[in-house]
C-alpha cells in the first residue's frame, strides 16, 4: 500500500479489496450485462445511471434515453453537434475527453507523478519498451480520469499522423481518485493500449488506461483492442509499412472506453506548457485547451 498520511482507512480497505477480486472475470460479466438489448434491463439500468450520475442528456447527439440499443450504446453515446467546440488556435492542445485533471506536469527522472507518496515508471507504463521511453525523457504528462456521468468518447489532442499502437496486458484495478492515492504504480499495471502520433509538437502518446468493469477499449482503425494474450503486442503504422497513413484532424475521435477509466498524455521534453486549468480535480471538457505548444517541430 502506498505510504500516504492522507489516505483514509475507507480508500485503503476498498483498495485491500480491489487487490482480492477477480478483476477480468468481473469485467467479463459486465460486457454482457452493457450489451444486453432486453428491454426491462437496459431501460432500468439506464434510468438509473442518469439518476445517480446526473447525467445531462442534452447534450448527446440521441436524447432520448430508451432509444439506445443497449446500455453500452448509451455509455458511449455521442454527442450533438456544436456540443464541444474546439478551442482556437492550432498552437492549443486540446483536451482528449471530458473529465477531471488527476495530475499533470513533467516527467522527472524517468518517473511519473501518480499522486502524493506515489510514483511510477515512464518505461514501464510503455510496456517496458527503453527506446520508446527515450523519446518522452524528461517531458510533459497529463492524466485525466472519467466519472461514469462523462462522454467517454476519446479524441485527438493535436493533429497527427498514427505510427504504432501497443496493447499491453495486466490488472484492472478502479482507477477512481481513491484508488490513485493508495494503489502503487497504478497505470503502469493496468490494462492499457498506447497510441503513439507524430505531432507538430514531435511524438505523442495517448494511453487509455483500462479499469474494473472496462471489458473492451475500441479505437477508430482497429475497433475493440483486447486481445486474449499475456504477452505485450505491437501494431507499426509507420510510413512504408503495408498500411495506409492514419491521419487525423485536430479534434477528431479516435476510440472510445467502454465504461469508465483514465487517460494519460505524454509528450516531449520543452514540447508543450500545460495551462493553469491543469490542477488536480479541475474538471475539463473535450476541445478544451489544456496546454501550448511550445516546441515546433518541422
Amino acid at each position: 500500500m502506498a505510504n500516504n498520511s492522507d489516505v483514509n482507512l475507507t480508500d485503503k480497505l476498498f483498495a485491500l479489496l480491489l487487490y482480492l477480486l477477480p478483476h477480468h472475470l468481473l469485467s467479463q460479466l459486465v460486457y454482457w450485462i452493457t450489451r444486453c438489448e432486453w428491454e426491462p434491463l437496459k431501460n432500468t439500468l439506464i434510468r438509473q445511471a442518469i439518476k445517480l450520475y446526473h447525467i445531462d442528456m442534452s447534450a448527446a447527439a440521441e436524447p432520448d434515453p430508451a432509444a439506445y440499443r443497449c446500455f453500452n450504446a448509451f455509455f458511449t453515446r455521442s454527442l450533438r453537434a456544436g456540443a464541444r467546440p474546439l478551442a482556437a488556435g492550432d498552437n492549443s492542445v486540446l483536451s482528449p475527453v471530458d473529465g477531471a485533471v488527476s495530475q499533470s506536469g513533467r516527467i522527472v527522472d524517468g518517473r511519473i507523478f501518480q499522486a502524493k507518496g506515489i510514483d511510477y515508471s515512464l518505461e514501464e507504463l510503455l510496456g517496458g519498451d527503453r527506446s520508446l521511453a527515450e523519446a518522452f525523457e524528461d517531458g510533459s504528462f497529463a492524466t485525466i480520469y472519467l466519472s461514469p456521468r462523462d462522454y467517454h468518447r476519446i479524441h485527438i489532442p493535436l493533429a497527427g499522423r498514427l505510427t504504432r499502437m501497443l496493447h499491453i496486458p495486466g490488472r484492472l484495478f478502479s482507477v477512481s481518485p481513491s484508488t490513485t492515492r493508495t494503489v502503487p504504480r497504478l497505470f503502469s499495471r493496468n490494462e492499457r493500449v498506447v497510441n503513439l502520433f507524430e505531432t507538430d509538437a514531435g511524438p505523442m502518446a495517448v494511453i487509455m488506461v483500462g479499469a474494473i468493469f472496462v471489458a473492451s477499449i475500441d479505437t477508430v482503425w482497429a475497433g475493440s483492442v483486447a486481445p486474449r494474450s499475456r504477452s505485450i503486442r505491437s501494431w507499426s503504422y509507420e510510413c512504408g509499412s503495408s498500411v495506409e497513413p492514419i491521419i487525423f484532424e485536430r479534434g477528431a475521435e479516435i476510440g472510445r472506453f467502454n465504461m469508465g477509466s483514465t487517460v494519460v498524455l505524454l509528450f516531449g521534453k520543452d514540447a508543450v506548457e500545460w495551462s493553469a486549468a491543469m490542477t488536480p480535480d479541475a474538471t475539463l471538457e473535450m476541445g478544451q485547451a489544456i496546454g501550448n505548444i511550445t516546441l515546433m517541430e518541422y
